[in-house]
Order: structure tokens, then sequence, then C-alpha cells
């Protein structure tokens, strides 16, 4: 009796995958993009990325650590990739200081 429930459990499972694998196939067909959870808000958007100065890694604009120097924002993937790169002697804003 064990058997068969676990069985048809397996079953369940399998045929769930296999109609998401199936409905993703036709949504690709349709140029369909889905928003639900499983769905970036970057790529829905197609917001642009900036790059580090500090480390070089790209990271979306409204999650970034900013700083303005010389007139251009810069855009950092965290607090420290700031510091340190204001800390670079020939840092613009270390010049002021």
């Amino acid at each position: 009796m064990l058997r068969l429930l676990l069985l048809f459990i397996l079953i369940v499972f399998a045929a769930r995958a296999f109609w998401r694998v199936i409905d993703g196939v036709i949504e690709g067909m349709r140029g369909e993009r889905p928003l639900g959870p499983g769905s970036s808000a970057a790529r829905s958007r197609g917001v642009q990325m900036v790059r580090d100065p500090a480390c070089g890694t790209f990271v979306l604009p409204d999650r970034a650590v900013t700083v303005v120097s010389d007139g251009r924002q810069l855009h950092f993937c965290s607090t420290r990739c700031r510091d340190a790169f204001l800390a670079r002697p020939e840092s613009p804003e270390r010049a002021r200081a």
C-alpha cells in the first residue's frame, strides 16, 4: 500500500513538471514573459546595469550605493567598494578633503 502511495506521488510530481515545461515552451513560442514571482524585475523592465568602478561588477542603479563625484554619479555594489574607491590617493573626493 505504501509503495502505491509513493508511486502515485511520484507520478503527480512528474506530470506537474512535464506540464510546466510544456507551458514554458508554449509561452516562449508566443513571446510572452511571465510576471510572476519567478521573473526578474530588471529583465521585464529592461533596466540598464552600471559598472562598479572599484571592483568591476555590474549592479542595478536603484540597488547601488551611489556617490556624486565631479558632477557625475558613480554606482557601487557595496559600501566596501565605495570606501575603497574614495580611499584611493587619486580620488577626487579625497583631494578635496
